[in-house]
């Protein structure tokens, strides 16, 4: 399991900030048809929180990618830092409680795999997934408050696959 370092997060909230900055329709478009434009918002965090599971321990090669992708995104980031603005590259990004998955819910995040290749093929919303996915295995892991939103999405696919699995 890679550990995000403040590279990787700011990496992550980076792509938050440009894809909310894009999304935004502004106020006055929110509060006259915000259904519209909360569906179009949607796709982003499915996907984030999709990317929040893959980093919570999963293995085999959906862990691999998902480690690989934070690693990736740690180095892109301590790169920015340092070149960028003059900081010290490397750090952690502080702690996080980890909930691993069970096998149940190991199996529930590959069917979810499974659903989100078929979106980012099919999806005219193939972008905002990817960028959501990304955005949420570097922040899955932080100490903020998108690290702690690991915890309950972890408790609620284990439920679901102990329901889903439990009814065959």
């Amino acid at each position: 399991m890679q550990i995000v370092t403040i590279g990787g997060v700011t990496v992550g909230l980076c792509i938050l900030g440009y894809y909310l900055t894009t999304w935004w329709p502004g106020t006055k478009q929110l509060t006259k048809d915000p259904a519209r434009h909360a569906a179009v918002l949607a796709p982003f965090l499915f996907a984030w929180a999709y990317g929040c599971l893959t980093v919570l321990g999963i293995g085999g090669l959906i862990g691999w990618t998902a480690d690989t992708a934070l690693w990736i995104s740690n180095w892109l980031g301590d790169v920015a830092l340092v070149w960028g603005v003059g900081a010290d590259a490397g750090q952690r990004a502080g702690g996080t409680v980890y909930l691993p998955l069970t096998q149940t819910g190991g199996a529930v995040v590959l069917i979810l795999t499974a659903v989100m290749v078929a979106l980012v093929k099919k999806s005219r919303h193939g972008a905002a997934i990817k960028l959501g996915a990304w955005c949420g295995i570097t922040l899955g892991t932080s100490a903020g408050i998108a690290g702690f939103a690991a915890v309950p999405l972890a408790q609620a696919v284990n439920w679901v696959g102990a329901v889903l699995f439990g009814a065959l």
